[in-house]
């Protein structure tokens, strides 16, 4: 099992905050959680961030323990560190799905991102995250633009041969 979501979807949100995720991404949770085993929920680290962050990072097992494996080599006191540990450590939540495949969005963190009756999913990678279908629309409309600046004829696979890296097909 591929360890990336893939897929975009919109789902209700009930009074509680419980929201069903998709399950294409449930099942990458799975794959990405040495703990998990039939009968038992996948974690899942949900990353809220900042004021100005006005969606959910979602993160796998696997995906959050290579962003803080990152974190610990930064100087102990840092300023990088002490920012990074303060998102992804203390702006976030650990939590499971529930036996159906359900996540519960805290109140807090419902208003944050302006979540009322539906939840925007869309993968990103190693990530799937979390909008409130308005918001959502507004920054897709904000890409698209910066797509189209690209030209009529432009094909976003030749952004990949511009790797600056020279890592592509490593």
């Amino acid at each position: 099992m591929t360890q990336t979501f893939r897929g975009e979807s919109v789902h209700k949100v009930d009074s509680k905050g419980r929201v069903s995720i998709p399950a294409l991404f449930r099942r990458v949770l799975e794959a990405a959680d040495p703990e998990w085993t039939d009968g038992l929920q996948p974690n899942v680290i949900v990353v809220y961030g900042g004021a100005n962050q006005n969606y959910l990072e979602c993160y796998s097992v696997t995906a959050i323990a290579e962003v803080d494996a990152k974190i610990k080599v930064l100087p102990r006191g840092s300023k990088r560190r002490r920012v990074l540990e303060r998102i992804f450590t203390g702006q976030s939540l650990p939590t499971q799905t529930d036996d159906t495949g359900r996540l519960v969005l805290p109140a807090h963190l419902r208003k944050k991102i302006g979540i009322t009756d539906k939840a925007y999913f869309t993968a990103s990678g190693d990530t799937f995250q979390i909008w409130a279908p308005t918001a959502f629309e507004a920054r897709d409309a904000d890409l698209e633009e910066f797509i189209a600046m690209e030209g009529e004829d432009f094909d976003p696979l030749t952004w990949l041969d511009d790797d600056p890296f020279g890592s592509v097909g490593e």
